[in-house]
């Protein structure tokens, strides 16, 4: 029996491998519900059994070890750029450009915090360049730096061992600055959504007709007299109700219930004269029972060849007499307008008669089933465009060795890129939020798994050793210091909610544990949109100090 077990666990195969590491990320993710005062590390979990594992002499072969944790860290940063991309763009224009200067100044003094230690500590910098990618999470840095070192005529092995037992406090050094900021510097008003924070989220208000001036005119004839959109669900007149189109003749006392922006609203009510004080925004109207002839109804989009398709090319106004004033994307309510993009999966609110939004429910497919198979085909070849720019070389004036963009940086970008746009060509990147979640699970736990498997050898040994205390020290320094000093920098001056700040400090530190951890206890996606925005910079950034420092200070 123990023969038995001994050849399972210990001889090196193709089994032997999937057995340990489902093991590692079994026991890792059953620890990971584990609470303490009311904090759980999660999945990092993973981490810290796969490091006792290696610890007591599990290993499996390099290579497979090698492909799992590449393809596990490329699984889960492609997802996650495929989940944030819809809207990632509209995000950066509302304030990318502060994100990315708060992550690019968590990088800065990360770096001088590391520069400072290498003298205070006596530090060399071929060792320092490997704690700071260890503190900051940051394989790809240390392969950067590893690589300078080697063609310096350097040995690298000291760059690899310091951020192998600096790497699990750069873990949990930012989940526990996140913790004790929430507990001293975070107030109620911090920690919020976003939901109202988009500049396409919808807005519902009730409008009488009082302005002389729009009297007589048409619907169409009105919407261009204003720069701000708007889509008109109901017109009533003398008691009766209708769903106006754009020839509809706009008379005095008409009552509209249109669909904006909150932001618009001042615009159309001196356009229409009046705005009704009723809040039509709450989540307890029936909406069926407003009227008796017209009922709202919610219809998913599944047909994939209108996956790309602008709205208003389907004339369904025209051809059914509906009206269709919202639709809901990733969890964001855009409006409806004639130039939206259709994706597969978006979920139209319909007003109209029963037949009507029946007819249009065929039209769209409005079936959920379809949709629940994730289309395989184009999250791999996504994968491959990402590998592919992760490995053009990119050269920098002064630096002799080429930069890259790596396993990390190339598919989170295409990811991010094919989420926003890949619907215009045509391609189906819808998945639903479950599958996303799972392929993103997946990715990270083996990545963690492989890491702390390949970091366990040699860890308690390195511990051990004077030297070992000390890189563990000046790591945990690096970490959490500039944290501690940027999140409440990015609250404060940088007006951000705690859950976005979080998101930028995790992604800065290029740190997705931190991200999981903020994911798990804050509401909304702003930790993941905060994080895809400054990722790529921030990475790309840390690739090339690890260079420069190397080249400079060794």
């Amino acid at each position: 029996m123990w023969t038995w077990i001994q050849s399972v666990l210990f001889e090196e195969s193709a089994m032997q491998a999937l057995v340990v590491l489902s093991l590692i990320v079994a026991i890792g993710l059953g620890l990971g519900k584990w609470h303490f005062r009311g904090v759980s590390l999660g999945v990092t979990w993973v981490f810290f059994v796969g490091i006792i594992a290696g610890h007591f002499g599990l290993k499996i072969d390099h290579q497979m070890l090698v492909f799992a944790e590449s393809f596990g860290l490329v699984l889960f940063v492609y997802e996650l750029g495929l989940k944030v991309g819809p809207g990632f763009f509209s995000s950066f224009r509302k304030g990318g450009v502060l994100l990315n200067g708060l992550g690019l100044g968590l990088v800065l003094a990360g770096t001088l915090v590391a520069i400072a230690l290498t003298y205070l500590l006596g530090i060399p910098m071929s060792d320092m360049v490997g704690i700071l990618s260890g503190a900051t999470t940051n394989t790809p840095a240390l392969g950067a730096a590893q690589q300078a070192l080697t063609q310096l005529g350097m040995s690298a092995n000291g760059a690899a061992l310091s951020c192998a037992v600096t790497y699990p406090l750069g873990v949990v050094g930012v989940i526990l600055a996140f913790v004790l900021l929430r507990k001293a510097a975070v107030r109620p008003g911090d920690i919020h959504d976003g939901s109202h924070e988009d500049d396409n989220q919808t807005f519902i208000a009730a409008f009488s007709v009082q302005n002389p001036a729009i009297f007589g005119k048409s619907v169409k004839e009105v919407a261009m007299l204003v720069q701000p959109k708007f889509v008109i669900s109901r017109l009533w007149r003398r008691g009766d109700v209708t769903i106006p189109g754009p020839e509809t003749i706009l008379q005095h006392d008409d009552r509209l219930l249109v669909v904006t922006t909150e932001k618009d609203l001042p615009s159309l009510t001196a356009l229409f004269g009046s705005q009704e004080e009723k809040d039509w925004n709450t989540g307890s109207i029936d909406w069926n029972a407003i009227d008796s002839s017209l009922i709202s109804r919610h219809i998913v989009v599944s047909k994939p060849e209108l996956n790309g398709r602008r709205l208003g090319s389907l004339k369904l106004r025209n051809s059914y007499g509906i009206n269709i004033t919202r639709v809901v994307r990733s969890g964001v309510t855009l409006l409806a307008s004639p130039s939206l993009i259709l994706q597969l999966g978006d979920r139209l609110t319909v007003v109209g008669e029963q037949k009507s939004i029946e007819q249009v429910a065929k039209v769209v497919g409005n079936s959920t089933l379809t949709l629940k198979d994730p289309n395989m085909g184009a999250i791999f070849l996504g994968i491959v465009l990402g590998l592919l720019l992760g490995s053009v070389p990119i050269m920098i004036p002064g630096i002799s060795v080429p930069v890259r963009l790596g396993l990390a940086g190339g598919p989170i970008i295409v990811g991010i890129l094919i989420g926003r746009f890949g619907p215009q060509f045509h391609l189906v990147t819808y998945t639903t939020r479950s599958a996303n979640l799972m392929l993103r699970g997946i990715g990270l736990s083996l990545f963690l798994g492989c890491l702390g498997l390949e970091a366990g050898e040699r860890f308690l040994e390195t511990i051990l050793r004077a030297d070992g205390m000390l890189w563990i020290a000046a790591g945990f320094i690096i970490t959490i210091l500039p944290v501690l000093v940027m999140t409440p920098v990015a609250m404060r001056w940088g007006k951000l909610d705690f859950g976005t700040a979080c998101g930028v400090m995790s992604g800065a530190m290029a740190n997705p544990m931190a991200l999981n951890y903020a994911n798990s206890t804050l509401p909304g996606d702003n930790p993941a949109v905060g994080y895809a925005t400054v990722y790529p910079l921030a990475m790309f950034s840390r690739v090339v100090i690890a260079q420069l420092l190397v080249l400079i200070f060794s």
